[in-house]
């Protein structure tokens, strides 16, 4: 019987799934992914729809993802410099999985205390 190997982008792994979560694991990928999954997005969209995320991280995970094949990314001639990314057809054929993933993850959803605005404290006038 003969083993089976999986290759992608000159990599070896021993089974698909260490492969298809090898290309979109670490913390900030399958959020880029989710983001993108709602339609093309500019890089500073992205920024402000990522709580936490700074800017070498995404600009580093961006480009994981795009040399992955997951991920396009169109640069646009003009000043300022405008760039677009978007799932690419492979990076499509993710989304049954992850949405399968945030169905699943659901279940373990809680609810975050709402937070009461501070009250507003305004001097009031002295009498003289």
């Amino acid at each position: 019987m003969s083993a089976v190997q999986y290759e992608f982008n000159g990599k070896q792994y021993q089974c698909p799934i260490e492969l298809s979560v090898s290309l979109f694991s670490g913390k900030w990928k399958t959020t880029i992914i989710c983001k993108l999954m709602g339609g093309t997005k500019r890089y500073g969209e992205l920024k402000k729809l990522i709580d936490g995320i700074n800017h070498k991280m995404l600009a580093e995970q961006l480009r994981e993802l795009e040399q992955a094949g997951i991920i396009n990314r169109k640069v646009y001639p003009v000043v300022p410099p405008k760039v677009e990314y978007a799932l690419t057809e492979l990076g499509e054929q993710l989304t049954p999985a992850i949405r399968l993933l945030q169905q699943w993850g659901s279940q373990f959803a809680t609810e975050l205390p709402q937070e009461s605005p501070a009250p507003i404290s305004v001097p009031l006038p002295v009498d003289s």
